[in-house]
């Protein structure tokens, strides 16, 4: 009689800018269980994180992320409004001196990164060439960040067709997907100036107004009385996160997961990169929570 076999496990990585270091918490709680994926993919920071975790650099990656500053993030905005906010190359160049850049197919664990074709809107798996420069065109959100070339085609942020990549998972030979979800909980947040406390304003408040002030050249002047127009950068970053939930919720419904991590997330917004630590606590809490769960479908496999 055979012996059972061991069932390949894929952890697919969700979109969610800054809130993406949730999964950070969520590789740290399996690990801490004694499981350990076979295969990762990821979408936009999604694909950030399963990258440094594939490159076998997590520890590397923790560590930056937990010394994180806004005088950091200050200091990666090469402005352009040429395509998006930011260019990206200063980000890039730092990844580039602080992390070894191997192809995609040379890395310790199956990895790949999803990423949108600006033309014709069709999803792109990049499985090949350099890591960082398919981290590059998953993490280019529209917008915030300018698209990528990459072999003739405009690359954004993958996040706009296949937000939490159960698919891809699936593609690499996964038997058991876990799906990381970053958006569970923030379909109903307002805007920031209607609900944030007044000192997590004034910790974000100079990333903010950087990136505000780029924009202030086309935005119109305020009305002197009635309803503000909230800035333009939360209508941005709240569109996106009502168009993701939407689109990987439609995904996840016909390429279901077999476990879903749902992090709850909703304090952070999208460009709170430096809140790494109580992003990765709660990913590490979610997952713990969903153990059980996880444990019980590996023994039904067999």
């Amino acid at each position: 009689m055979n012996a059972p076999r061991k069932p390949r496990i894929g952890l697919a990585l969700g979109s969610g800018s800054a809130r993406g270091w949730a999964h950070v918490g969520v590789i740290r709680a399996l690990e801490q269980a004694g499981i350990r994926p076979d295969l990762v993919c990821g979408t936009s920071t999604g694909a950030l994180v399963g990258a440094a975790y594939a490159a076998g650099e997590l520890d590397h990656f923790e560590e930056w992320l937990l010394g994180l500053r806004l005088t950091d993030l200050i200091s990666f905005m090469d402005v352009n409004l040429n395509g998006g906010l930011i260019k990206g190359e200063r980000l890039m160049d730092f990844f580039r001196s602080k992390f070894i850049d191997r192809p995609v197919d040379e890395l310790d664990m199956p990895f790949a990164a999803v990423a949108t074709a600006l033309h014709s809107g069709a999803e792109v798996w990049l499985r090949e060439g350099s890591t960082i420069d398919a981290v590059r065109a998953s993490i280019a959100l529209p917008a915030l960040f300018t698209p990528v070339m990459r072999e003739g085609r405009i690359l954004v942020d993958g996040g706009l067709v296949n937000p939490v990549p159960v698919s891809l998972a699936r593609a690499m030979g996964a038997d058991v997907v876990i799906a990381v979800d970053l958006s569970s909980d923030i379909l109903g947040r307002h805007l920031r100036k209607n609900h944030e406390p007044e000192i997590h304003a004034a910790e974000t408040g100079e990333w903010m107004s950087k990136l505000q002030q780029s924009l202030s050249a086309l935005m119109p002047a305020p009305a002197d009385d009635g309803p503000q127009t909230p800035a333009m950068l939360d209508v941005i970053t709240t569109s996106i996160n009502i168009m993701q939930i939407r689109i990987g919720r439609s995904r996840m419904a016909g390429e279901p997961p077999d476990l879903i991590v749902t992090p709850r997330l909703s304090q952070l917004s999208l460009l709170d990169f430096h809140r790494s630590k109580e992003a990765i606590q709660e990913g590490k809490r979610a997952a713990e929570a969903a153990l059980p769960s996880l444990r019980t479908l590996v023994d039904e496999f067999n």
